[in-house]
């Protein structure tokens, strides 16, 4: 593949020295030609960039396992405690009961209860989302014994009794009549629970009898709107109280609820602003009664599916000869609601399975911003050092006999507006601000600290999520993905047919040429190897395939649009915004995502470039061919072979999409505003050449 990618290089330099120098060629060319040519060869340059640079994480992936029963001989009850964070915003795109599901799942861990602290972080302070919560430290008391009973997997009551969960079948710790009907209990009382947190999501206001039941339901009772409210701290379980117990007499976890303050005059900073408000208030020890060593932090959908996870990671934190200068340890981003097709190409399979190993080799992969576990200290803006040496066993303990009420008296300033300012948090300190990726920042930071870090993806899977099930939702998420960060457009999927057709001038060697090897060579090697390396990894031929449209989508949208908004930002034009990607579909939508029917149904310049590209390669493959056939005659294949080849490929691909433009007729298809503006851009194009 690089001989061929260099040959190709060496091609362009020395057949079309016009490329460089503006002319000097074989021929004369016209202005728009030589465009043409810069485009084509700069698009082959990143490509082959970009070839190196994904071939250097497959040299040597590292494969890791643990051993879970060491780490408990060695430690036994001197395990560190760990602090859980969880992030939502918006309780009508990320809906209560999910989020609850995933709380519930980080409380049910295989792990002293003592020892762990889970904090939800509302940035909506919405009251929907606390009674979600209050609800749901009701139901732990039932939730957690069952859980250690029957060794239950996985620990989110939603995905456990899904009907597309196997595991409900069956109580892996008992039989008989007792356990059935046990079973049957708690799935009753979960779906009681999320019907009432449902309804009250759906009517926009909780009963009010509940809110004689907790004393923080009063914190809603002053003027609070989602940008706009004062910082809130409530705790819903004490897990230091001897009180606070399950319906077996075993501790529960410490549960608290968080909405920082928001102002309008403030910049909350996002996620990253929201990570640094939940990782103060138990660095002071304020609620936890000590600084936690370890912190985990999780999305709102990303649940636990694996019960030990925590101790797979303290297995690597505490390894004698290898740990200290371990900084986090990150697992995949997996989705439990992919097709078999992978309709959007969500799966991220030959990135969780090939290139994050690789990664690994080469000092550790970037961190994700979910299902990671971090070194509280280099939270802190520690820097790595062979002198330093972890106390796991540290903590400054809480005063006896504080009562809720002070303790979260104390930690409301911890999560104002202007505890930040004129420090060093967001830069040095905690999650770096100024960039939608707050995550891959600041690994990156952490790691020019002199910090390693890990990769680590058992064969249970740590964690699991949900998938966007819409283009538009898919879209947008890459877009927040891929601003600030390395992603590219490839301008190669505009079609070389619209030059060709109107210039009579081919962009590639003739297929009687011995230039035409390689060009062959790599187009046909690159999709060849591509096609293995998913199917080694799991994937389906129809997933691959959906995988290489949706690549293309993205580059021409998703990607174009976050480079832009990048630069502009960048220039000071415009400020950063971050859009959450909404986690709810509606019946018929997710009916046809389950049928793998891709979802648009909506006008955006992003479906009007995607439908003008599929459009433009089409009505050029055609016109192209007829003027092959009728015009140039058939020796004029040896010139436009590997142009017609590729333009038919793109249209092969892009399928689902005239299928959308012209046959679909329910809600999901494309609007016919789209297809007008679409064609319209289609026609001026195809008339430039003419002018």
């Amino acid at each position: 593949m690089l001989v061929g990618i260099l040959l190709i290089w060496f091609y362009r330099v020395t057949h079309h020295t016009v490329i460089l120098v503006g002319g000097g060629g074989e021929e004369e060319e016209e202005e728009g030609m030589r465009w043409a040519r810069i485009g084509l060869f700069m698009a082959e340059l990143w490509f082959g960039f970009y070839w190196i640079l994904t071939q250097s994480v497959r040299w040597n992936p590292i494969r890791r396992s643990t051993s879970k029963d060491k780490l408990a001989q060695r430690y036994g009850s001197d395990m560190p405690g760990v602090d859980i964070f969880v992030c939502t915003a918006d309780p009508h795109a990320e809906p209560p009961s999910l989020v609850v599901s995933t709380v519930l799942s980080v409380m049910a861990y295989d792990y002293p209860p003592e020892k762990l602290n889970v904090y939800l972080s509302d940035d909506g302070g919405s009251i929907l989302t606390f009674y979600a919560l209050w609800e749901a430290a009701r139901f732990a008391k039932h939730w957690l014994p069952f859980c250690r009973k029957y060794n239950v997997e996985p620990r989110s009551p939603a995905a456990y009794f899904s009907p597309l969960d196997a595991s409900q079948d069956s109580c892996s710790g008992g039989n008989g009549d007792a356990a059935a009907k046990e079973w049957l209990s708690v799935k009753d009382l979960y779906e009681e629970m999320a019907n009432r947190i449902d309804s009250a999501v759906t009517l926009g206001k909780i009963p009010e009898e509940v809110k004689a039941y907790h004393k923080g339901f009063s914190e809603w009772n002053f003027s609070i709107s989602p940008k706009d409210h004062h910082p809130i701290v409530q705790i819903m379980i004490d897990g230091k109280d001897a009180n606070a117990v399950d319906n077996t007499a075993v501790r529960l976890p410490t549960l608290v609820y968080m909405a920082r303050e928001k102002r309008p005059q403030y910049h909350h900073n996002f996620k990253a602003g929201a990570m640094n408000a939940l990782v103060r208030i138990p660095h002071k020890g304020v609620i936890s009664g000590q600084q936690q060593p370890i912190i985990l932090n999780v999305d709102c959908d990303m649940y636990s599916n694996n019960s030990e996870s925590i101790k797979d990671a303290l297995c690597f934190f505490l390894d004698e000869e290898r740990g200290q200068n371990i900084g986090y340890v990150q697992y995949p981003q997996n989705y439990n609601n992919i097709t078999q097709s992978d309709l959007y190409g969500n799966s991220l399979t030959v990135i969780n399975e090939v290139e994050l190993p690789g990664l690994d080799y080469w000092g550790g992969p970037l961190y994700i911003g979910t299902g990671c576990f971090h070194r509280r200290e280099i939270l802190c803006g520690r820097r790595y050092s062979r002198d330093y040496t972890e106390d796991w066993r540290r903590g400054a303990q809480r005063q006896a006999g504080e009562s809720v009420e002070k303790l979260e008296e104390r930690a409301k300033p911890l999560a104002t507006c202007t505890y930040e300012l004129n420090t060093q948090w967001g830069n040095e300190i905690g999650l770096k601000y100024g960039c939608a990726v707050e995550d891959v920042i600041t690994g990156l930071l952490i790691q020019c600290r002199g910090w390693k870090s890990i990769y680590f993806n058992p064969p249970r899977k740590g964690f699991l999520g949900v998938a966007p099930t819409t283009m538009a939702q898919t879209l947008l998420q890459h877009k927040r993905w891929s601003e600030g960060t390395s992603k590219y457009f490839s301008p190669s999927t505009v079609p070389s047919c619209l030059v060709t057709e109107r210039s009579g001038i081919s962009l590639f060697p003739k297929v009687t040429s011995l230039w035409f090897i390689p060009f062959t060579y790599v187009m046909v090697g690159r999709h060849i190897y591509s096609l293995v390396e998913a199917l080694r990894c799991g994937c389906t031929f129809n997933g691959w395939w959906n995988g290489q449209r949706m690549w293309m989508i993205r580059r021409i949208t998703s990607y174009l649009y976050g480079s832009i908004d990048t630069v502009v930002k960048m220039l000071g034009l415009s400020k950063m915004a971050f859009a959450i990607t909404t986690k709810v579909s509606d019946e018929d939508a997710s009916k046809r995502y389950e049928q793998d029917v891709m979802e648009f149904g909506y006008s955006s310049p992003m479906l009007v470039i995607i439908s003008t590209v599929a459009l433009l390669n089409i009505v050029c493959l055609v016109g192209g061919l007829f003027r092959l056939v009728l015009g140039w005659g058939v020796a004029a294949w040896d010139a436009y072979l590997i142009q017609v080849i590729l333009c038919g490929m793109i249209v092969a691909i892009n399928m689902p999409i005239y299928d959308a433009l012209f046959f679909r007729k329910d809600k999901g298809n494309i609007p016919p505003s789209v297809t007008f503006t679409s064609l319209a851009f289609v026609l001026l194009l195809c008339a430039i050449p003419l002018m």
